[in-house]
């Protein structure tokens, strides 16, 4: 009984053992399977991939009807590119687009770059495919061929930018709807229609070249376009025509020939549209102070000395601008101010130009257009400057702050030694006064910023100095004869000032509108 058991047992535990050892006999199979399929397509890729090769192309590969089986890239390229330059002045290309036509021949070109580039990816073609399935795709090229055609183009030096030309004949941007501003119109604000563009395919007319270069030398393409619709932008645009700022000044008692000058100034203005990041010259715009530019005679100043001069005003119509444009917060690259101080203007708001001397130079710093108006009547120069609004409640003003008076030096007596004043001065004694002697000033302009009336922070945008001018008196330079006397002469020699005077900023602006009257203002 017993023994019955022990043998019962050892053959269940031979029976265990037996199946232990086929499963793993059936293990190691599948193993040793696998890993030669591994090594199979690790072998195969790497044999897609060129790292198992030559450097020969595939049997049975041709490139423009050579067979280049066996050869290396360097032979392949230049045995392709002799044939396709034996045959260049052959080549020709007639391009058309509706009723307009280019021809092109292979004799105005220059041989170009060899064909290496292409005789390149035809190489990588046969090895690498750029399939998903490679294995197939080599197996395919074996069999079946690879057969490739480079387009005489890539011979023909040039050609590209020749292309290009035609390409630039053709194409039309499409032209975006766009603010149309009309200052003297009664509404200056409208929106232009939006046009859609017509542009060359370039990509497809390449190809098209490419592919009817495989059966001829000469070849018709008709030129592929494609159209392009604009951008619908028209419900923001009028958003950025808002009134930014209006300054004006007064010119009632200039004579004519001024008032002309200060509106043909401006007038160069009314219109203009200036672009985010433009910047904007004065003396530019205006050009010349010429009669041939519209501009008349009247009072400018020259060394300090006020003479007849064309172009007398435009200071009064820079003026203008800059106020209007610091008044829009725009930026301001250059301005400086004049010798004498104008009446038109508190201190340190003037802003003198002068044809290759000084200048006002403004840029528009804002992320929109701005616009300019500009008039004038009888009386008043006007500008007003549109673009993106200010915050609601939001305001900008000037402020003049005046510092002090700076006393001047009296007179300088000038002998006329040259003679230039001899009809009005002799002797030694006689007296002409060409200058009166100005006190100097000094003042600081300021912008103030206010969100609903209340004051929000300031900038100081100018300190200026007002030199004082010495007056200048001529003196006659022949000596008396004898019992001569000189008549009573009604010119005073006008001494050093003694400190400062009693202006201040309540009086300053008087004085010198008493001193610089409009007609004389530059």
């Amino acid at each position: 009984m017993e023994d019955n058991k022990i043998q019962s047992e050892e053959k269940v535990e031979k029976t265990k053992t037996k199946k232990i050892g086929t499963f793993m006999s059936i293990s190691l199979v599948i193993m040793l399977g696998f890993v030669l399929v591994v090594a199979i397509l690790v072998g195969s890729l790497l044999y897609d991939n060129g790292v198992i090769s030559s450097k020969e192309f595939y049997d049975n590969t041709s490139i423009n009807g050579i067979d280049v089986s066996g050869m290396n890239k360097t032979d392949a390229a230049q045995m392709i590119s002799s044939k396709l330059l034996s045959s260049k002045d052959e080549v020709e290309i007639k391009l058309t687009y509706k009723d307009k036509e280019w021809i092109l021949k292979g004799t105005d070109f220059e041989i170009g770059e060899d064909v290496t580039p292409e005789v390149e990816k035809t190489f990588n073609l046969g090895r690498n495919g750029a399939i998903a399935d490679k294995v197939s795709t080599v197996r395919n090229i074996k069999i079946n061929g690879l057969r490739i055609n480079v387009s005489y183009r890539h011979v023909l030096k040039g050609f590209d930018e020749k292309l290009d030309e035609i390409i630039s004949e053709i194409n039309i941007e499409p032209v975006n709807p766009h603010v149309l501003f009309d200052p003297n119109a009664e509404v200056m604000f409208s929106i232009s229609e939006g046009q859609n563009g017509i542009l060359v395919d370039k990509d497809k007319l390449i190809m098209e070249i490419d592919k009817a270069f495989e059966t001829s030398k000469k070849i018709e393409v008709e030129i592929p376009t494609y159209e392009k619709e604009f951008e619908n932008t028209s419900e923001d645009l009028l958003a950025n025509t808002k009134l930014r700022s209006e300054f004006s000044t007064d010119y009632s008692s200039s004579v004519d020939g001024r008032k002309n000058n200060v509106n043909v100034a401006l007038g160069k203005f009314n219109g203009m549209i200036v672009q985010p990041g433009e910047e904007v010259s004065f003396n530019v715009v205006t050009g010349d102070k010429t009669p041939e530019n519209g501009y008349q005679k009247a009072k400018i100043i020259l060394n300090g000395i006020y003479v007849e001069g064309y172009g007398g005003g435009a200071c009064q119509a820079s003026t203008t601008l800059y106020n209007a444009l610091i008044l829009s917060d725009l930026e301001i690259l250059e301005v400086n101010p004049h010798s004498l101080p104008v009446s038109y203007v508190p201190l340190a708001f003037d802003a003198m130009v002068s044809e290759g001397y000084s200048d006002l130079k403004f840029k528009n710093n804002l992320e929109h257009e701005i616009y300019i108006k500009t008039w004038g009547d009888e009386t008043r120069a006007y500008v007003e400057i549109y673009g993106e609004s200010f915050p609601e409640g939001f305001e900008v003003k000037r402020r003049a702050e005046f510092v002090e008076t700076i006393p001047h030096e009296g007179d300088t007596i000038i002998k006329d030694v040259n003679g230039e004043y001899a009809d009005k001065i002799t002797y030694v004694g006689e007296y002409l006064r060409i200058k009166s002697p100005r006190e100097g000033y000094h003042s600081k302009a300021y912008l103030d910023y206010y969100q609903n009336g209340e004051k929000i922070s300031e900038k100081l945008i100018r300190d200026e100095i007002y030199k004082p001018q010495k007056g200048i008196v001529m003196e006659g330079t022949e000596t008396l004869g004898e019992g001569m006397v000189i008549p009573e002469n009604e010119v005073k020699i006008i001494p050093p000032q003694n400190g400062a005077s009693n202006t201040n900023d309540k009086t300053v602006n008087k004085k010198i509108s008493e001193e610089n009257p409009s007609n004389l203002n530059p």
